[in-house]
């Protein structure tokens, strides 16, 4: 069973959480987004379009193939009048040349089997000297052993199946290089980083949302029962009553529109 982006069901999934300050600075520091165009594709919920939008960003657009996804984001981000959505695909926007200063791709490309395609069309919405902005997990990222900080690592010692659905989709960063420079980027940056992806006041709160799939296209590969299995496991390696402040280890690639 894969995940539906295009369930309603599935629509809040990925506009539930909030942007923590780690990846803000890590932003920060590799771009000013203040006064700048932004194009989010693969824009989920809207969470990141929103937060480029806190960050001074002058016009946000999130593009998404998933109308329900683009519906959600729209209904979330009502009122901020810097910020819109539209419908498209990754690799052909429908958004006009040059109408853009920084391309934001996060956890995209390893939904996808032509990188060049998809630089391509980020070269094509840059203006010269704009910037491509690429965060995504490697197999490096995703393998790492299960701890109170990287909950993942338990879904892939409790099911190692998914490790290897992981593994099979996930982008080498040699992989993401050698598409950039070939689609017309330069001044490549690869950077590896921490980002908070939720706070938990307890386990209680992370097994709702490990039952919930939330945000997790990864878990919609496990059974209902085998998704309570999962729960359990995790839930004998963290305390009960404790906050977890989960973490997910990314790799982030930056270009330059040359």
């Amino acid at each position: 069973m894969k995940i539906d982006f295009h369930a309603a069901a599935n629509r809040y999934s990925y506009a539930s959480r909030e942007v923590q300050p780690d990846w803000i600075a890590v932003i920060r520091s590799l771009v000013d987004p203040a006064g700048k165009r932004v194009t989010d594709i693969g824009c989920g919920g809207g969470i990141y379009s929103a937060a480029w939008a806190d960050l001074d960003a002058a016009e946000v657009t999130g593009v998404d193939f998933s109308a329900e996804m683009v519906r959600t984001a729209t209904e979330k981000n009502h009122g901020r009048t810097n910020v819109v959505f539209r419908q498209g695909d990754a690799l052909a926007t429908g958004l006009p040349s040059e109408s853009a200063d920084i391309v934001f791709e996060r956890a995209l490309i390893h939904h996808l089997t032509d990188y060049d395609a998809c630089f391509r069309e980020a070269g094509r919405l840059l203006v010269g000297g704009g910037q491509a902005i690429v965060q995504d997990r490697t197999p490096e990222d995703i393998s790492l052993p299960g701890s109170p900080e990287d909950i993942r690592g338990y879904f892939y010692e409790c099911f190692p199946r998914l490790l290897e659905t992981e593994n099979a989709r996930r982008p080498t960063s040699q992989a993401v290089e050698r598409a950039l420079s070939r689609s017309g980027f330069g001044a490549l940056r690869t950077i590896t980083v921490w980002e908070t992806r939720k706070r938990h006041d307890d386990f209680h709160s992370l097994a709702a949302d490990i039952r919930g799939r939330v945000g997790r296209s990864i878990l919609h590969a496990l059974s209902d029962a085998e998704l309570d299995e999962l729960v359990r496991f995790v839930g004998r390696r963290l305390p009960a009553d404790a906050p977890v402040v989960e973490k997910d280890r990314w790799t982030i690639w930056s270009g330059t529109k040359g």
